[in-house]
């Protein structure tokens, strides 16, 4: 079964860990105020629950190319109980399996760009810190 399918021009955000219903609600609180407008189609399925990055990959690699999605965030463990919510940014079509942190706060520039394609996977990936999270752009 291939993964959802975001709504336009929004990514994906795919809770993993179902522990704690009050998190899920404040990592969906952080990530809706950090921008002025939508970019997240949020799903939270039991199936996907700890589902592992490869078993992403092989779910999309066996999906229609039509149906095939560029790019997913994960709500894991760690986006629930950290502060900042750090969701982990998964490649599924360049670089698949590469992944990085990135706090709630930069997701909605994160997202739009790469729904516009106007930065790729890859551009993000390398601009994130010695942990693997992406802090933002240096002013040049």
């Amino acid at each position: 079964m291939p993964l959802p399918q975001p709504d336009d021009l929004t990514s994906l955000v795919l809770r993993t860990d179902f522990g704690d219903d009050r998190a899920w609600d404040a990592v969906r609180a952080a990530l809706d105020a950090a921008g002025e407008y939508p970019h997240a189609t949020y799903v939270s399925e039991p199936r996907f629950a700890d589902v592992e990055v490869q078993a992403l990959l092989d779910e999309e690699a066996a999906a229609d190319e039509d149906a095939q999605i560029i790019h997913v965030f994960l709500a894991d463990a760690t986006t629930l109980r950290e502060p900042g919510h750090p969701l982990l940014a998964v490649d599924l079509s360049d670089e698949p399996g590469r992944t990085f942190r990135l706090p709630a706060r930069w997701f909605p520039d994160v997202s739009a760009n790469l729904s516009i394609a106007n930065m790729d996977f890859a551009e993000f990936a390398d601009a994130t810190d010695g942990s693997g999270t992406l802090r933002g752009f240096e002013e040049g």
